[in-house]
């Protein structure tokens, strides 16, 4: 079976090294899925999930804050400043810190600010979200 070399690597470590038979992950207009053999892309991803498919059939998840994605035929490179392995995710603090920009929103005037505290909101409502989805996966086995 064709495997693929993937790697998640954010600014502070790299978080997957290993071979995979399938990644989805959030692409910027949709969900990705990626196979052995995928055409070479480039693109941008949002804020959400990476879920790797390895060989044995085990799912490994990793919460991605955005970043690149580089696909190669047998190769899968994620770029992330900020990277959470699921078992590291924590919904609360996620929803703390969302409950925290939502009040900087509210008291933000200028655009510029109102647009930098939208998208940590956008990324904190997406790791709150993986958070759920690991733990749900966790109790499913």
């Amino acid at each position: 079976m064709a495997l693929l070399k993937v790697d998640v690597v954010s600014a502070e470590k790299s978080l997957f090294s290993g071979e995979a038979k399938f990644v989805a992950l959030p692409g910027e207009s949709g969900e990705l899925g990626i196979l052995p053999g995928h055409t070479p892309l480039i693109s941008r991803i949002r804020p959400g999930t990476v879920r790797i498919t390895n060989e044995n059939g085990s799912v490994e998840l990793i919460f991605v804050a955005g970043g690149l994605l580089e696909v190669q035929p047998g190769h899968v490179t994620v770029l992330s400043d900020t990277a959470i392995r699921g078992e590291d995710l924590d919904e609360a603090k996620a929803l703390a810190a969302r409950q925290h920009a939502e009040e900087s929103l509210r008291k933000a005037t200028d655009k510029a600010t109102i647009a930098v505290v939208e998208a940590e909101l956008e990324m904190l409502a997406a790791q709150a979200s993986a958070a759920r989805r690991y733990l749900e996966q966790k109790h499913s086995h």
